[in-house]
């Protein structure tokens, strides 16, 4: 991949210039920008905001609430309706009712959604300030930490370990700056920067631009200044964002699948509609605008206002226990996810390693061994860790501070290579007088790999040719307990600057053994999640020994471990049953842990990861949910979906019960109201060939459609049983087309038994004669009211109470409680659709009063319908082993 394809030529331009010359063309001073500088960039250059934040205005959100497929259709029947019913119709028969009516439910329909919007770009925006990333900014002679969203081109920032870089930078001055650059190419390899000058054409890739630091890579060590040249979408990386935004995640896949299932129903039944009413009735414009009145309705138009409202009351719960959600489609992911994959440190131990022994290559306790490891500790700039913390705390043990004072003052630090996950070790070179030491720390393999001596007690011998195996010989026990254990070498060298090279023919000094308690509440939060058949996979850069000791202490099955030179040696048809089946992966790389989610993901799980080091980034942001903690470095937490506040497992099980909770409630909705829909279509199909007139208008129809799906937006709040938490839920349309087929036409039974009764007895008695001798008179349009009036009622009970039969395996009411929101909203729609009838604005949508004996029947056909419905779902569970 060529680098200055992306690469802004402004960048570019000054990759080969002197920094004089960038300082003197930006007017950057010593005290930095001035706020007028500021103003002025922002102008010219834009906003350090990338594409994807950038559209989320609120414009954008009014333009999502109202434009859609489904109010779409909407405003179609609207434009065909308005020159049909008004434009082409005479004064007398001019009727604005139809068109007013569509017009409200666009806007009702719109202004719901947008005030749902509203309020979750409020949450998002409101979050993206609680995790967005600082950086060190010179502004006004000052250093202040700003958010990287306030950055502007001809800025001065200062970058140390664990910052993502904010922007594209040329860097004007460094000391020993590393960066990882994977963000951008993928690989895991770490580049050292520089501030000098490139020479013209000497830079092809990304990595070979050593003076420049591109916006989301790491700084894995080392500090760095730099100027930014460019910002945003100009970036390297907002090009890659920007072109990435398309592509859709596991939450659109499965929300696409919905939405084909349900298209195709309409496909398949909407011609069929059309042609039946146009061959029966002979007004085929009629025909045409009842057939798309049924499109809209076999379609539920709030299901994303309904899908968001869900999300958002789950994320809002999880709010309340001590978890952040960035990203509100990360509910789903909770709510599907099947495997959990977490790195050991601070997650199933207590994130507090403390150093309990130092000692040389036999075992006994060593000051020298000790003192080279505080030196290594104190001078690394790369990345933090525990290992390097547990060390430094040394020197505030009683009598030691002055020896480690001294010992600071001692040695001086001349240069140093990072940890990086590929080496495994981290290399300093000090300087002692006219001595110069390397100090080597590092895993025991890869340092031991690299030495060819061995000192004991001040005598230095060659390293025989089976060392590694007496080095394990001495450390294997301490693993086996639960310890990590790293190698102390060193290396006298006669010059100042570091080489690759000098990382061989090492002298091992001895090891650092550290313990770290499992948490005591692991154990416990592991058999929940268990319970829950979220499988726990634990992927750690550890030793595997030590993994082991802590999963076998907390009941995680270890009989089945990979290490990362394992993995390496699998085939692409051996990878996959492998990785299935084990569950402790240890000694992994950063691009291993990758390798891994990706696998499982390929094999058919919904994977989260759980991290908080930087290298576990990559994995994060593969993963279906990325989850961090508050502690975790800036890049990390942009990375990750979630954010816990506290790093504990049961706070993970809890976000995986409301993730769950929220998916079912959502499952509710859309199953429910489709296979309603369906039936009630599928009732009209077999009405429009018999009937001499539409069993219901178009207008009824939409209505009846809104008004019920406004009735379901209280769903969020409705009680889950726990038997449907039990499992993760399956985020697709697979099995909704077979839920519509099996109950769908069982309210058409009932459906055409309504007909029955509404054409041959109920109509004809009122109206004082059947439909065909009341030809021509206002009789026969008071019939056909009544006959629409009727099965709008029973339509709108059925699909209510069904509802509440629906919602639960168990018996409703007696076994499984709705929530009182959603009883008391159910319950006064009904009344509300029933006394409707009897208004006036009922009668504008053809809507009329219905005598008492109707209303018996009613009841009684709605208790039969719910009986039937009652047996057919135990049919449908004992068949099908789910219901929603």
């Amino acid at each position: 991949m060529k680098g200055d394809r992306t690469i802004h030529p402004r960048v570019l331009d000054y990759a080969y210039t002197g920094t004089d010359v960038l300082y003197k063309e930006f007017h950057i001073s010593q005290q930095g920008y001035s706020d007028e500088q500021v103003e002025d960039s922002h102008g010219q250059y834009g906003k350090n905001i990338l594409s994807g934040r950038a559209s989320d205005t609120v414009l954008y959100r009014l333009r999502r609430a109202f434009i859609n497929p489904f109010s779409i259709i909407l405003f179609v029947l609207a434009a065909i309706s308005l020159v049909t019913d008004v434009f082409l119709a005479s004064n007398f028969s001019r009727n604005f009712t139809t068109v007013t009516l569509i017009v409200s439910m666009l806007l009702i329909s719109g202004v719901v959604r947008f005030i749902q919007e509203l309020r979750a770009k409020r949450v998002a925006d409101h979050l993206t300030k609680m995790i967005a990333s600082n950086v060190l900014v010179l502004r006004n002679g000052q250093w202040l930490r700003l958010p990287s969203t306030q950055l502007v081109v001809g800025d001065t920032v200062r970058l140390v370990a664990g910052d993502r870089v904010p922007a594209d930078l040329r860097l004007t001055d460094v000391k020993d700056l590393f960066v990882s650059q994977s963000v951008l190419t993928g690989e895991s390899t770490i580049l050292e920067k520089h501030a000098k000058t490139l020479s013209q054409g000497t830079a092809r890739s990304y990595a070979e631009y050593s003076n420049l630091a591109f916006m989301g890579s790491s700084v894995i060590g080392g500090t760095g200044e730099g100027v930014v040249l460019a910002v945003g979408p100009d970036t390297v990386y907002g090009g890659f964002s920007s072109s990435e935004t398309s592509r859709n995640n596991r939450f659109d896949r499965g929300a696409n699948s919905i939405a084909r299932v349900l298209i195709h129903f309409m496909v398949a039944l909407v011609p069929v509609v059309f042609i039946a009413c146009g061959a029966t009735k002979g007004n085929w414009l009629s025909a045409f605008l009842f057939a798309l009145s049924v499109a809209v309705g076999l379609t539920p138009e709030l299901l994303p206002m309904v899908i968001n409202a869900c999300l958002a009351k789950g994320s809002s719960a999880m709010g309340k226990k001590q978890t952040v959600v960035k990203n509100i489609n990360a509910m789903q992911g909770f709510g599907s996810m099947d495997v959990l994959c977490v790195d050991k440190t601070g997650t199933l131990t207590g994130d507090r390693i403390a150093l309990e022994y130092y000692m040389d290559v036999l075992g006994n306790e060593s000051q020298q061994v000790l003192d080279f490891a505080y030196l290594n500790s104190l001078y690394h700039t790369g990345v933090r860790n525990h290992l390097d913390d547990a060390i430094l705390t040394c020197r505030n043990m009683p009598g030691h501070g002055d020896h480690f004072q001294a010992l600071e003052a001692e040695y001086r630090k001349l240069d140093e290579f990072p940890f990086d996950y590929d080496r495994k070790l981290s290399s300093i070179l000090v300087k002692q007088g006219e001595k110069k030491l390397l100090l080597v720390k590092g895993s025991i393999d890869a340092v031991c790999s690299r030495c060819s001596h061995v000192e004991y007690r001040g005598q230095r011998s060659v390293m025989a040719t089976d060392g590694l195996a007496s080095v394990h010989a001495i450390v294997d026990e301490m693993l086996e307990d639960g310890m990590k254990v790293l190698a102390i070498a060193y290396k006298p060298l006669g010059h100042e600057s570091l080489e690759t090279v000098d990382e061989q023919g090492l002298i091992l000094l001895g090891y650092l053994a550290f313990f770290d308690a499992p948490k005591h509440t692991a154990a416990a939060a592991i058999q929940a999640l268990q319970d829950h058949h979220v499988g726990i996979r634990v992927l750690t850069g550890d030793q595997k020994s030590v993994a082991v000791s802590i999963c076998r202490r907390l009941g995680v099955d270890a009989t089945e471990t990979l290490t990362g030179a394992e993995l390496e040696e699998l085939g692409d048809n051996e990878l996959p049953i492998k990785i299935e089946r084990t569950t402790v992966f240890a000694e992994l790389s950063p691009k291993q842990k990758v390798q891994i989610v990706q696998t499982l993901q390929t094999n058919g799980h919904t994977v989260g990861f759980l991290g908080d080091g930087m290298n576990d980034l990559p994995a994060i942001v593969e993963s279906d949910v990325g989850i961090s903690v508050d502690t975790a470095a800036d890049a990390v937490k942009e990375g990750a979906d979630v954010i816990l506040l506290k790093k504990d497992l049961n706070v993970l099980e809890a976000g995986i019960q409301e993730g769950r909770k929220a998916f079912s409630n959502v499952s509710k909705y859309i199953k429910i109201t489709a296979s309603s829909n369906f039936g009630n279509i599928f009732s009209i199909v077999i009405a429009s060939v018999f009937l001499p007139f539409f069993p219901m208008t178009s207008v009824q129809l939409l209505l009846l459609n809104l008004l019920y799906d406004m009735l379901c937006l209280v769903l969020p709040w409705d009680n889950v049983d726990q038997e449907a938490c039990a499992q993760p839920l399956e985020w697709s349309g697979r099995t909704l087309g077979r839920f519509m087929r099996f109950f769908g036409p069982i309210s058409s039974i009932f459906d055409l038994l309504t007909f029955a009764f509404l054409f041959f007895v109920l109509c004809p008695t009122v109206c004082h004669g059947s439909f065909a001798s009341l030809a021509g008179s206002e009789e026969q349009l008071r019939f056909i009211a009544l006959f629409q009036t009727g099965w709008f009622l029973e339509s709108m009970w059925t699909q209510v109470l069904i509802l509440h039969l629906l919602r639960t395996k168990k018996v409703p009411l007696l076994q499984s409680r709705p929530s009182r929101p959603v009883m008391l909203v159910t319950t006064l729609g009904i009344l509300f659709f029933t006394i409707l009838t009897f208004t006036p604005m009922g009668h504008l949508i053809g809507l009329t009063a219905l005598p008492i004996p109707y209303f018996i029947f009613l009841v009684v056909v709605v208790l039969l319908y719910l009986l039937l419905v009652t047996w057919a779902k135990s049919f449908y569970i004992k068949k099908y082993r789910e219901l929603l």
